[in-house]
């Protein structure tokens, strides 16, 4: 299994690292949408739908991204589709938690269905638009749900249940304490604090989202940090939820070692809108 695992990672950073430093963003955006239209396939097959209705919502996914680049969507402020975009994670995943595993084959299956792929494409339109701004500010982003994921895992397995008595989503992801969320917030405002003094002391010609945010205040990047470790956090724990409502494990066996591409992107599907909404504000008020 590790070998598997060593071997995929290998082989998805020598596709995405060369597609990531090309001067023109063009092959970043075509690579991440092909992980998209995987994604796609995958949330087809955890909603009931056969292989060939499956590969059609690839088909569509592609199809819409596609279409929002043709249209030059990517070149243009996209400010109020951030912030419909952030609510609507923020108040569906707190709907789709509270009403748990239960809740989800109530919702009809078409809603469903939409509402997936439509997760889908924000996100690529967020990754291509991040990567637009610069690398500094996409990696930052990445970064900061990478962090929030080692330093909650670390941080479970060191406190967990030490200072609460309770599972943060029992019947979701046993596995998660509160302390492991609150261990991922420390790590990721740590790595924030970090990246700030880098970007100063390097001066980086494209400023990251943790250096944006703190030149409007450091309180502004304290509750953005908080408001998307908590919403990483939130989009691991929905495609669990998903994947206990279809009774499997991994979201597909795509990546061997892995799982499935969803299983890989969960955090980053509310994470990376989120943070091209800040980018968005912060570059209106400026």
């Amino acid at each position: 299994m590790l070998k598997q695992r060593v071997i995929t990672a290998l082989v998805l950073l020598a596709i995405l690292l060369p597609a990531l430093f090309y001067p023109s963003p063009a092959p970043f955006a075509i690579v991440v949408l092909v992980l998209m239209a995987a994604g796609a396939w995958e949330w087809a097959r955890l909603n009931g739908c056969a292989m060939l209705a499956s590969l059609a919502w690839g088909g569509v996914c592609v199809g819409l991204c596609g279409a929002a680049w043709w249209l030059g969507w990517l070149q243009q402020p996209l400010t109020t589709l951030w912030l419909v975009g952030g609510a609507l994670w923020v108040l569906g995943s707190a709907a789709m938690l509270r009403a748990g595993v239960a809740g989800w084959p109530q919702i009809p299956a078409p809603l469903r269905l939409l509402g997936g792929l439509l997760a889908l494409w924000l996100a690529w339109m967020a990754a291509v638009q991040a990567r637009m701004v610069g690398i500094n500010f996409l990696m930052s982003a990445l970064a900061l749900v990478w962090m929030a994921d080692i330093a909650a895992y670390f941080a479970g397995r060191a406190f967990g249940l030490r200072f609460t008595k309770n599972r943060l989503a029992p019947s979701v992801s046993p596995g998660k304490s509160w302390e492991g969320v609150w261990g991922g917030g420390v790590g990721v405002l740590l790595l924030a604090l970090l990246w700030v003094g880098a970007d100063a002391s390097l001066q980086t010609p494209v400023a990251s989202l943790f250096t944006r945010l703190a030149g409007h205040g450091w309180h502004w990047l304290l509750l953005a940090v908080l408001l998307m470790t908590a919403m990483s956090v939130a989009g691991d724990l929905v495609e669990s939820l998903i994947k206990r409502a279809a009774g499997v494990k991994d979201s597909s066996n795509l990546l061997p070692g892995h799982g499935g591409v969803l299983d890989r992107i969960d955090a980053l599907l509310p994470t990376l809108p989120l943070a091209m909404m800040l980018y968005s504000l912060v570059q209106v008020s400026v």
